[in-house]
């Protein structure tokens, strides 16, 4: 068995309680349906197809539940297999599913390399995999091999400057410490203990696994194989496995204008070198979430607003978001502690009242008695302006 099946069956992770289920649903990106119809199939996926779904790598199962839950809710059909090589992760998962009395999951103990054996699948959500593979493109090689022509892929990998301090504290505790997970994991920690307050990584606010139970002290300072990538790294990667990138729900984090003040100076650079200013002028970004599909299947991929499009906020809560509005006509964000302000005329927070994820953008506007023409005037901007922090996706899934 090697380190990396050693450290997830004594510690699996993230850490969580099957029993938890009962009280709350752990969102996020990537796999949400309605991010993934909105970046992979243009908000207009026909859902009473049955969405096939391959999550590789599933640790204790937070992208496999969201999934399954949220395609529950919508009534909407499914198939999921989950595969990971800890049968401790997988045994947290499969209770989780449990409690919450979900079907239409498959469990398989195995390697994400034999991904194509399982599929073609419609949609892969693979996170926090790939870059603790011995041979990462190997893997992005296999998810690639595993998709079906029109289908699509939601990944997260690490990125470095977001981590400083993260990869000297796995180097020296890979060079001192020996024996088991638990062994290792106590030593860790009384020589995390004695580190200089001055060290990057105490000195690293964006970080904070390590303060959330033993399994996210493990993974972030103990992992036997851990490399992170930079967004052309990244990029690279997809196109060796003939993939490309059609978005990200963060978009706004690999814009560099904000900081640089003279647009002059961006004039001539390509996009990806933008993406690559942006990634080191900023200096937190700790994880890279993208949604790729198959080179040259990226036309018409990623939703935009049209008369028959659905929009739907993040978390659902449109009247949160218009109270926020109210407040000072403006949309204030808190973006791991960068504060935005996203301005929004009181024309554009009568639209917003009718967000529901079940009323097209037509709908809408003749609820407002508005014309096509006045209507996008007053919504395209402001919706370019939400899907860049990824707070507005459009899915027909509740329709």
């Amino acid at each position: 068995m090697s380190q990396i099946e050693d450290q997830y069956n004594a510690y699996p992770y993230p850490e969580r309680d099957p029993a938890d289920e009962k009280t709350r649903l752990i969102t996020g990106s990537p796999s949400h349906p309605v991010e993934l119809d909105h970046f992979l199939f243009a908000g207009k996926r026909d859902w009473s197809r049955p969405l096939r779904v391959l999550v590789a790598g599933g640790g204790t199962g937070d992208a496999l539940i969201q999934l399954a839950q949220v395609m529950t809710m919508a009534g909407k059909p499914y198939e999921i297999t989950y595969l990971d090589l800890s049968r401790s992760a997988r045994k947290v998962a499969e209770e989780r599913a449990k409690v919450r009395g979900l079907k239409g999951i498959r469990f398989e103990t195995g390697s994400l390399l034999n991904a194509a054996q399982y599929g073609p699948f419609d949609y892969i959500d693979c996170c926090g995999v790939l870059h603790h593979l011995p041979h990462p493109q190997e893997g992005f090689n296999a998810l690639a091999g595993a998709l079906a022509p029109d289908g699509g892929i939601g990944l997260m990998v690490y990125a470095p400057y977001g981590r400083s301090g993260v990869y000297p504290l796995q180097e020296a505790f890979g060079a001192l410490l020996q024996g088991s997970p638990k062994d290792r994991l106590k030593a860790a920690k009384a020589i995390y203990a004695r580190l200089p307050e001055g060290h990057p990584f105490k000195r690293n606010a964006v970080l904070v696994d390590h303060e959330q139970g033993d399994a996210g002290f493990y993974d972030l300072l103990l992992h036997s194989q851990d490399r992170p990538y930079t967004i052309r790294q990244l990029h690279e990667s997809l196109t060796a496995a003939g993939l490309e990138s059609v978005g990200s729900p963060q978009a706004y984090a690999y814009d560099p204008a904000p900081y640089i003040g003279d647009p002059g100076l961006l004039v001539g650079i390509d996009p990806l070198t933008r993406m690559e200013i942006a990634e080191k002028l900023r200096g937190t970004i700790k994880t890279h979430v993208l949604y790729a599909v198959p080179a040259g299947k990226t036309e018409g991929r990623v939703a935009q607003p049209t008369p028959q499009s659905v929009p739907h906020f993040k978390g659902g809560n449109a009247a949160k978001v218009v109270q926020a509005i109210a407040k000072k006509g403006v949309l204030p964000l808190n973006l791991g502690g960068e504060k935005v302000e996203i301005p929004v005329s009181g024309a554009v927070v009568g639209l917003l009242r009718h967000v529901d994820g079940r009323k097209s953008l037509s709908e809408i506007a003749a609820a407002e008695r508005l014309d096509p023409v006045a209507f996008s005037a007053l919504w395209n901007g402001f919706s370019k302006d939400l899907a860049r922090y990824g707070l507005l996706y459009y899915s027909a899934i509740l329709r």
